[in-house]
């Protein structure tokens, strides 16, 4: 999921979409775009220990659900305490996302709620790097096999 794209649209007229409610506190919060692959279905992703039909847990601290269910919960003001809704996911065919891995084109850390949720989105990306301990303003755009 990619966490630090907005699009242009909001939770509201995302939700007058789909023909839900959303508490007036939420009404500007905004929508991610998750990845190019099939941009038309929705993920959230949210904190514990709140699960919903299709509820993927990817650490202690961080869900990912794909079901309506989660966004009806968020609409009569029972949904997770924090989440973010994007359209779309990354997607990589079998040994893809591996091969990249071993030519050193990712970095991963551990999904962080701090990160993710608490953080404005340019700021998402920088915040990660220092998770690992590396400056983004230092990498370079050449990678190699020490």
């Amino acid at each position: 999921m990619v966490v630090n794209r907005p699009i242009d649209l909001d939770l509201s007229t995302l939700f007058e979409q789909i023909g839900l409610s959303l508490p007036e506190r939420l009404h500007k919060d905004i929508v991610y775009f998750g990845g190019p692959v099939q941009t038309e279905r929705g993920f959230v992703l949210h904190t514990p220990p709140l699960t919903f039909s299709s509820t993927l847990t990817v650490n202690d601290a961080v869900s990912l659900t794909t079901s309506k269910d989660v966004l009806e919960a968020v609409s009569q003001g029972a949904g997770p305490e924090k989440f973010m809704v994007s359209l779309g996911y990354a997607g990589w065919s079998a040994g893809q996302l591996e091969d990249e891995i071993k030519q050193n084109a990712w970095l991963s850390v551990a999904a962080d709620p701090q990160v993710i949720f608490d953080l404005a989105p340019e700021e998402r990306l920088p915040a990660a790097m220092k998770l690992l301990g590396i400056d983004f303003a230092s990498l370079s755009e050449e990678a190699g096999h020490a």
